[in-house]
Formats: C-alpha cells, structure tokens, sequence
C-alpha cells in the first residue's frame, strides 16, 4: 500500500476532511488530494507529524512491513499472472523481482513467485532460463528457513522438483531431509529418486508401503463416514459404505477376513439377530485369512513377521469369548 492510500485509509477512519487535515499541518488541501492521489509525496518533515495526526507508527505510514496478508499475496500473484499472459517473461520477471524486494520477508510472497515463475519455464517453452534460475532458486532456499514447516515443505518439494529432471539425485535428495517422517510424499519422492538411479527393489517396497498404509488410512476415513451416516440414521447410505470397505479390502488383496470383518458393527446397529450370527460365522472362519496380504504379489517386496499356527487360535479363542458376551 503507498503512503497516499495510507494517508486516506486512517484519514478516513478518524472522519478526518483533507480540508481539516490540510489546516491542522499548515498546508492547502490540494496538496493532501496530491498525496492521496498518488501525485506527490509529503515534504519529509511532515511524515512524524501526519503520523501523530493519524494516529500511526512511521512504519505503517510508509508501508513498510515484513508480511502481507494472504489475500494481498494473492493480489500480487493473480497479477503476476495476468501480466505473463501478454507481457514478455523478462518484464513480468522484474516487476515481480521488485515487489519481492519490497516485502523482503515475506515467504508467501517468494515461494509463490518462485513456483510461478518457473512453470511459466514449461508453459511459454523458454529455452533461455539459466538467467532467471538463480533468482528462482535463491527464492525456495530462502524459504526454507521459514519458522512455518508447511513453507518449508513446499520449497523443499520444489526443490527436489527442480533438480530431478536435471539428473542432480543427490541435491534432490538433500531436500527430502526438509519432509517430515510421517508425511507419505517423502517415501513418494524416496521411491523416484531410486527408481530413476537404479535402485529398483528399493524403489519397489518404497511403493508397496505406501500402498498398504494407504488402506489403512482410507479404511478408517470410510468407517468414520459411516459411522456419521449412522448417527444421522441414513442406514442406507452407511450399507454403501460398507460395501465400499468390502471393495477396498479386495481390492488392495487384504484377505476375506478383512473382507468381512467390516460390516459386523453395522449389522449389530440394525438389529439383525440373524445377520449378526452368520457374519460372526464368518469372521471367526476366515480368522486364518487376517495376514494373507503377505502372499499378496502387491506387497512382495515387503517383509513381514511370522507368525505362529497358535496366534490364529488365540485370536479365534478372543473374538468366539467377544461374540459371546455381546449376545449374552
């Protein structure tokens, strides 16, 4: 924001004319319009005083601030882009340079130009980006040191992104150390990495574990919406989402007993005394089954505990006492 809408924003606030403002620093009015309007600048003696009067810092009166808002970063962005659409790529780029230097803190405001600035790479099909690549670069590391671990995230994401295609693996792979060790995309970008430097079997149980704790997490997100659909008694809707479950299960080749499994607590909800017996039937026959996705070719690559012939039994034993109990 300039000085000028500075001037008219908190002027306005304090119901203050340019009239009443001119008289009360010992000057005309027009040259307050002159301020506002963006045609001239105070006298530099004037700026502590315009600042008491408006009841501001010096720093808010000379915009000067470390962050912008979010939507004032969005502002500068949608122009940037508007700008590239008809502007050649090197105005666009010092425009925006610019504007980065005036808000030399703000790590919204570099990440985002820097991911701007190099897609327009692809979309314009720039031969010559050698000049602009160190500016963007120098962007994404000063964004990692952001105290925000998203920000971080995004310009080490960005990073690996950049080096990859390059055939740079080992600075790529410098950046996944910035993901977190829960956050899957480091495993995604873990099993890239390998698989285009040769490490096929790596890459391949990097793959097939994401695979597998995906079903766990999708199947729990179902199980919550039906849950909900329950609450809300669309029993109908909550029966899909069963079905679905049963889908998923298939579908990554986890086993009939996760299979069926998945239905019991609805079954139990509905009342159906007939259902519940012959869906507890089923579980405890297909209690054997609960680890065959270790035979699945899904997840050969993967090594997984063997388990003795008595934890099947014990199980069955545990789950045959739960059902018992529920019925009595």
């Amino acid at each position: 924001m300039s000085i000028g809408k500075v001037i008219r924003k908190y002027r306005k606030e304090k119901n203050m004319t340019q009239e009443e403002m001119a008289r009360l620093l010992g000057v005309t009015a027009p040259a307050v319009n002159k301020w506002e309007n963006e045609n001239s600048l105070p006298d530099i003696m004037l700026l502590a005083p315009i600042a008491r009067l408006l009841g501001i810092s010096l720093d808010t009166l000379l915009a000067f601030r470390e962050e912008l808002t979010k939507e004032e970063v969005n502002g500068i962005i949608n122009e940037l882009d508007e700008k590239l659409k008809t502007a050649p790529y090197e105005e666009c780029f010092q425009w925006v340079k610019g504007k980065v230097a005036q808000y030399p803190n703000c790590e919204e405001l570099m990440l985002s130009t820097a991911v701007v600035l190099q897609a327009q790479f692809v979309i314009q099909e720039l031969c010559d980006t050698e000049a602009y690549e160190d500016y963007i670069v120098s962007l994404y590391e000063r964004a990692l040191q952001s105290g925000d671990e998203t920000i971080r995230t995004r310009a080490a994401d960005s990073l690996f992104s950049f080096y990859m295609p390059k055939k740079q693996y080992e600075k790529a792979e410098s950046y996944l150390a910035y993901f977190s060790m829960q956050n899957p995309d480091k495993k995604l970008r873990q099993a890239r990495l390998h698989a285009e430097t040769g490490r096929t079997k790596e890459a391949c149980k990097e793959y097939e574990e994401l695979l597998f704790s995906s079903y766990g997490r999708v199947s729990m997100a179902l199980q919550g919406m039906c849950a909900l659909a329950v609450q809300e008694g669309d029993m109908k809707r909550a029966q899909r989402l069963v079905e679905k479950q049963r889908e998923l299960a298939a579908c990554f080749e986890m086993g009939k007993y996760h299979e069926t499994s998945c239905g019991l607590e609805l079954a139990m909800l509905e009342k159906d005394a007939a259902a519940v017996a012959a869906m507890r039937q089923e579980i405890l026959d297909a209690v054997s089954t609960i680890l065959d996705f270790r035979d699945s070719f899904l997840y050969e690559h993967m090594e997984f505990s063997e388990q003795r012939p008595e934890f099947f039994d014990k199980l069955r034993e545990k789950l045959s006492k739960s059902f018992q109990e529920e019925a009595d």
